[in-house]
C-alpha cells in the first residue's frame, strides 16, 4: 500500500470498525444489514473502479509527456488552466472517475493548477448533471447557477499555480 493511501485507509478502517461495534452492540442485528449494505454498494461499484483505474493507467502511457506538459504541464498557462475546466465540466460521475483521472494526468505531467481547475470544474459545472439542474431547479436558475461557478476553476487553478511557486 504506497503511503499517500495508508493513512486515509487506517482513519476508515477505525471508523468503519467503530460504527460496526456500535451496530453490534445494539443487538438488533443493524450489523448484518450493515455489512450486506456495504457489500452491495461494493459489487456495485467495482466496475466502475476498474475502468476508471485504467483509464487513469492509459492516459499515463498513451499521452506523450510533451502534449501532456504543453496541453496541462505547468508551462500551458492559462491555456492548460481552460483546457483543465473544460474536462473537468464535461468527466461524467462521480469521485471514482474524475479522481483517478486527475492522479494520473498528474503522475504522467499535468500541472497541479490544471488539475485543481479539472476537479473544481467537475465537481462545480458538470455539465453531465445539467438536465437535471434544469428539470428540477428551472432553466433560470440554472444559467445564475452557470454563470456564478464558471469562473471558479480557472481561478482556483491560478491560486494552486501560486501556492506552488511559493512552496518551491
Amino acid at each position: 500500500m504506497s503511503n499517500s493511501i495508508f493513512w486515509p485507509t487506517v482513519i476508515m478502517f477505525l471508523i468503519a470498525a467503530a460504527l460496526f461495534i456500535i451496530a453490534t452492540l445494539q443487538g438488533d442485528g443493524r450489523n448484518v444489514t450493515g455489512l450486506k449494505a456495504a457489500w452491495t454498494m461494493t459489487y456495485q461499484i467495482i466496475p466502475l473502479l476498474i475502468f476508471a483505474f485504467i483509464t487513469a493507467g492509459m492516459v499515463q502511457i498513451l499521452i506523450p509527456k510533451e502534449e501532456i506538459a504543453k496541453w496541462v504541464g505547468d508551462e500551458s498557462g492559462f491555456r492548460g488552466l481552460l483546457f483543465g475546466t473544460l474536462a473537468g465540466s464535461i468527466t461524467p460521475g462521480g469521485p471514482f472517475i474524475s479522481l483517478p483521472i486527475a492522479a494520473g494526468m498528474l503522475k504522467a505531467g499535468a500541472g497541479m493548477g490544471t488539475m485543481v481547475a479539472y476537479v473544481t470544474a467537475w465537481s462545480l459545472i458538470a455539465v453531465a448533471r445539467l438536465p437535471l439542474f434544469v428539470g428540477i431547479m428551472g432553466w433560470r436558475f440554472t444559467w445564475i447557477h452557470l454563470l456564478s461557478v464558471i469562473i471558479f476553476p480557472p481561478i482556483a487553478g491560478l491560486i494552486a499555480q501560486q501556492i506552488i511557486r511559493l512552496l518551491r
